[in-house]
């Protein structure tokens, strides 16, 4: 039986279509994923992603042992900021890709995973414990909503004694959210200004209704994994289990600057550096299809009469209003403005290779 998140009493009162995901049952959509797509992308839409996995690493040894497992350098990070990185086994590999948060106690790191990956990437964690390093999964005592969209400040600050104006992107701190103690984090996957809020599971219906109310002069709507999808696509944020897995390396996915791998050792390095050197030959694209066809992940992409890669995520996008998708090929096809076909339906569609993201217009303040 699927888990449910502390949220799904509200997501049945909201009339959403539920659907398994990764072992949870959860949201794919409410009045439909187009209009939830555009809700964020022009206003303010909520999401519950109670199903992502949370892992807290304690300890004198904390840092050496993060260094060690991720890509990217932890050590670079300052109290209350958040970093993107991945971790990788020794042929380079990727395990999953996840955020690390330095938070203000000393010595101490908040993990955010995959909901598929939970148990892989506890187990692959503890496997390489050593030190003084403490490992929680937290995961099912915690609840997370995240607010996206041009309008989450004003959402988010009417919810929390926080000044969020000062909070800049990949930064978090703590405050009250109806009352309750949260983790109050400037990220998200969908390209535009937003927060995620971790929660203790019986804090998430009041976060709900506060977030409903606070959000009711900006038209905010309850948002499903469907345009959470088209949303991270438009952007060519990549999902694992389409766009990268064990068997990708993250040069190839177009990740290496994740890879800090100047004067550190960790878990795959060299692989990666093998890959950097030595050039992959095939590589992550953007494309857009340049009819009606919409492109979807397995199709087979074409130069001509030579099949040349394949196609890992595709969408018709709601901002564009045409087909998009990214695919791997082999790395003479990945330049801008290279004409390929996709096959679709026994037929080959004609596709271009596009620069990243798909929507230029996100209201993320990278530099903020």
């Amino acid at each position: 039986m699927s888990i449910r998140t502390p949220f799904y009493d509200k997501h049945i009162a909201a009339g959403a279509r539920m659907v398994d995901f990764a072992g949870y049952e959860m949201p794919i959509q409410y009045q439909g994923i187009i209009a939830e797509h555009v809700t964020v992308r022009q206003s303010v839409g909520m999401f519950d992603l109670s199903h992502m996995g949370e892992f807290w690493v304690s300890g004198a040894d904390a840092l050496p042992f993060l260094m060690k497992m991720m890509t990217n350098n932890a050590s670079k990070l300052a109290p209350g900021q958040v970093m993107y990185s991945a971790m990788c086994y020794e042929d380079g590999g990727i395990v999953d890709d996840l955020l690390v948060y330095r938070d203000m106690a000393e010595n101490r790191y908040l993990l955010v995973v995959n909901a598929a990956n939970i148990q892989k990437d506890f187990d692959w964690l503890q496997r390489h414990l050593e030190g003084d390093v403490t490992l929680e999964n937290k995961s099912a005592e915690t609840g997370l909503l995240a607010i996206q969209g041009p309008q989450a400040e004003a959402v988010v600050a009417k919810m929390t004694d926080l000044n969020l104006a000062d909070m800049r992107y990949y930064h978090f701190d703590y405050g009250k959210i109806a009352g309750y103690d949260a983790l109050i984090s400037r990220t998200g996957y969908t390209g535009e200004d937003g927060f995620e809020l971790y929660l203790p599971p019986e804090a998430c219906p009041a976060a709900w209704d506060a977030a409903v109310e606070a959000g009711a002069e900006f038209g905010i709507k309850p948002v499903g994994l469907g345009a959470r999808d088209t949303l991270r696509l438009e952007m060519k944020m990549a999902l694992y289990g389409n766009d990268i897995d064990h068997t990708t390396n993250p040069i190839e996915a177009g990740l290496g600057w994740i890879c800090k791998t100047k004067n550190r050792e960790f878990i795959g390095r060299d692989a990666i550096v093998r890959m950097k050197t030595e050039k992959p030959a095939r590589k992550l694209i953007c494309f857009e299809m340049q009819d009606k066809n919409i492109p979807r992940p397995h199709y087979k992409i074409f130069a001509g009469d030579q099949e040349v890669g394949t196609v890992t995520s595709g969408t018709k996008s709601p901002s564009l209003k045409i087909g998009i998708g990214l695919g791997y090929v082999q790395r003479e096809f990945t330049q801008e403005g290279t004409e390929l076909q996709i096959e679709i339906r026994q037929k080959k569609a004609p596709a271009k290779v596009v620069k990243p993201p798909f929507y230029k217009n996100g209201t993320v303040k990278i530099g903020k």
